[in-house]
């Protein structure tokens, strides 16, 4: 009777892809508890009336969901991007890169329409709410446009539960593949 053997290499690779895998997935539920804090800070952002300064420079997430305001010297472009109304109705957010220096320039999100023509503006003063990008979200609305949706932090996806989920799946398929496969080497 002879004995087979459990190949060295190929198992120590194989454990290693299920360990990196498992790491993985343990690294997504860790980023699911920041996430989830991110995601609080950002409703709480959201309730304050306190104005900030609008970042230009970087993502901004320190400031997401506040209130800003800026000048818009004039709009660089003016262009229809898909969107919605404050009432839930889909059509056309109509988005101004507003000049705001010499070297800078600011998406500002104008207000809804359904038509997909730019709107009349030439700038001025914008207020309204930093929604991710970072993008001004015009509150109210310029350039006799509607009302958009306001940028809302429970928009924002947390699903590293499910990514996690996915990892551990991967490595389990991974165990069982090779176990078959040792198995079917045997016979």
């Amino acid at each position: 009777m002879t004995v087979r053997r459990v190949p060295i290499i190929p198992t120590i690779i194989v454990l290693a892809a299920v360990a990196t895998m498992i790491g993985l997935g343990i690294w997504q539920l860790g980023r699911r508890a920041e996430k989830e804090v991110l995601l609080a800070r950002y409703e709480a952002a959201a309730g304050s009336s306190e104005t900030v300064g609008f970042p230009l420079g970087g993502a901004g997430e320190a400031v997401l969901f506040r209130r800003s305001a800026l000048t818009c010297l004039g709009a660089e472009r003016i262009e229809a991007v898909s969107g919605t109304s404050a009432t839930g109705q889909k059509g056309w957010v109509q988005r101004a890169w507003c000049i705001v220096s010499d070297d800078a320039t600011v998406p500002v999100d104008l207000g809804y329409t359904r038509d997909i023509a730019a709107p009349a503006f030439t700038g001025g003063t914008v207020s309204g709410i930093i929604a991710p990008g970072p993008r001004l979200v015009a509150d109210p609305p310029l350039a006799g446009l509607q009302p958009m949706a306001k940028p809302d932090p429970g928009d924002l996806p947390n699903n590293h539960l499910a990514y996690a989920g996915q990892w551990f799946f991967f490595a389990l398929t991974a165990l069982v593949i090779y176990v078959l496969a040792l198995r079917r080497r045997r016979r």
